[in-house]
């Protein structure tokens, strides 16, 4: 048997599970919603939302004590459940507990916008794991409205009759509902059944409205409740993790979740990344969040110093060792004992040097040039290239065996244009660091350029975008930076509108050339359209319809 399987035994029905159901998913059928529905209730008449009037309006009986039981039951069980899924599970069965619906859904959307945050469905006739579809049209219909809607059957409303995915679902009566919080839509509830004998009435319409009103609010709350807990997670991260990085953006989250990870062990790590990205930056926040932070950080530049000198200043070396040497002297390996070690550019290492390095890793042992005691070292190492050692190793400038100490854990670091969020950040943190540094006010950049700073590649990435922002600094003559005043790299291939709103309109103008010519494409078929745009047709009306393009 699979999970969702059901064995039907008389008038009792099996389903075997083999995890918790947290309900089907929801699907939108497409359809056209013509005339509104046979009954339309505004939230101003639901009857719940007013108590006083409850005992006026209803006599009392057994469906207004179970109704009431229900409503009850819901606004006290819902403020118990802390998670969104569970919360709309709970939420649709007590529902269904009470109106003889055989299919129910919730759909709630995000804030602004048309598209679904969120879903679950029960089908009392289907596996679990089957999708359910609900009328598109119905739905979009209430979010627009506010209002809720019933219809007591499909076959006699017109504006319905036709409707694909009601017509599949072999629909004879539905209830609509949205969710509603300080006169924004946030979701709906939606309820159908397709047993013609089954009625869905006025009463129902007005339980479920009550119950609408009461789960917005919990649903609310419980959305609330985790994004906070997400972003308390987030800060507590940023909190405990020391660092000189500037960003925001999700890639750079990324690194420094990686660094909180790596940081507390010992491993040997290599940093990989254009040069420029802040390589020593993330060696120097893997250190002083390890439990070596106390003890020496020590870079060296393996690209700048010569064969004889790296090793003298790796290794140290003994007086007289060569021309020169009059004194002894302590390589870093031995001034970082017990600290880190950080070998920037490592690919430039000679294969001689490769070879001693390799043993340090290997032995934690070594001698200074032109000595022959043995110096015992604990020091982590991390290094950090530009290069392909894959490559370097293919045409045997850098020892494989060496390579693989090296790479015990590796992390690529993103370059400046892979992480454009962060761009206005680093521009302003360079901004304020320079007109300190130079004693002169400057507030910010331009709208221009900002632009500017946007559009172009930085193939030296942040250490170039830092030299660009201290030039702008220094050569500028106003208080926010100038297009001008950047380097003509920046600003030359980069178009210059005279009224800032061009390049708005000039999107805005691309967008509507390519609706159009999709839409022709497909002769006019929004939900080809949609496919070939690759957005939710719901998406393709909005824009279309924000677009102005409704009429041609």
């Amino acid at each position: 048997m699979n999970h969702g399987d059901q064995i039907s035994v008389g008038s009792v029905r099996f389903v075997f599970l083999l995890q918790e159901d947290t309900g089907s998913p929801v699907e939108l059928g497409e359809d056209e919603l013509v005339n509104p529905s046979t009954i339309r209730l505004a939230r101003q008449d639901a009857l719940y939302l007013k108590p006083e009037a409850v005992a006026a309006s209803i006599p009392a009986g057994a469906r207004i004590a179970r109704d009431l039981h229900a409503l009850f039951k819901i606004s006290t069980s819902l403020s118990t459940i802390h998670a969104l899924a569970p919360l709309q599970r709970a939420l649709l069965d007590t529902v269904m507990e009470t109106i003889p619906a055989e299919r129910g859904a919730i759909l709630l959307v995000k804030q602004n916008s048309e598209e679904f945050l969120a879903s679950c469905g029960i089908d009392n006739k289907l596996q679990a794991s089957q999708p359910i579809r609900i009328s598109q049209s119905v739905a979009n219909k209430v979010l627009r409205e506010g209002a809720a809607i019933l219809c007591l059957d499909r076959k006699d409303d017109e504006s319905l009759r036709d409707a694909a995915s009601l017509v599949a679902a072999r629909v004879c009566s539905l209830l609509c509902v949205p969710l509603v919080i300080r006169e924004r839509v946030i979701g709906l509830i939606y309820l159908d059944t397709t047993n013609a004998a089954t009625v869905l009435d006025e009463g129902h319409l007005q339980l479920l409205t009550a119950v609408g009103a009461i789960a917005a609010v919990a649903i609310e709350n419980v959305q609330h409740l985790e994004q906070l807990q997400y972003e308390n997670q987030r800060l507590q991260q940023e909190i405990n993790l020391e660092h000189d990085m500037i960003g925001e953006s999700p890639r750079m989250r990324e690194v420094f979740r990686f660094i909180e990870r790596i940081a507390p062990s010992d491993a040997t790590v290599l940093i990989r990344g254009e040069s420029g990205t802040g390589k020593e930056l993330v060696a120097h926040a893997i250190h002083k969040n390890s439990e070596r932070s106390a003890k020496p950080f020590i870079a060296i530049n393996c690209a700048v110093l010569s064969e004889t000198l790296i090793e003298s200043e790796l290794f140290g070396h003994e007086k007289g060792a060569f021309t020169g040497a009059v004194a002894q002297k302590r390589g870093r390996l031995e001034v970082a004992d017990g600290g880190t070690l950080f070998l920037d550019e490592v690919g430039e290492l000679t294969p001689a040097t490769q070879a001693k390095l390799l043993r340090v890793l290997q032995e934690r042992q070594f001698e200074r040039v032109g000595g022959t005691r043995t110096i015992n070292v604990d020091v982590r190492l991390i290094t950090a290239t530009n290069r392909n050692l894959e490559e370097a190793i293919k045409s045997g400038a850098f020892r494989q065996d060496l390579y693989y100490r090296l790479n015990v854990i590796s992390l690529t670091l993103p370059p400046l244009r892979e992480r454009r969020e962060d761009i206005p950040l680093l521009a302003y943190h360079f901004v304020d660091k320079f007109s300190k540094k130079c004693k002169r006010l400057v507030s910010g950049v331009s709208p221009e350029t900002h632009n500017c700073l946007l559009a172009y590649d930085w193939p030296g990435n942040v250490r170039e975008m830092e030299n660009a922002i201290e030039r702008a600094v220094v050569l500028g003559n106003t208080d926010v930076l100038l297009p001008d005043d950047l380097p003509e790299a920046l600003w030359s291939n980069t178009p210059q509108p005279h009224d800032p709103t061009s390049y708005h309109e000039a999107l805005t103008e691309m967008k509507k050339q390519l609706i159009r010519r999709t839409l022709d494409q497909t002769k006019g078929n929004y939900t080809e359209a949609a496919k070939l745009l690759r957005i939710h047709p719901t998406n393709l009306h909005r824009l279309v319809r924000t677009l102005g393009l409704r009429e041609s």
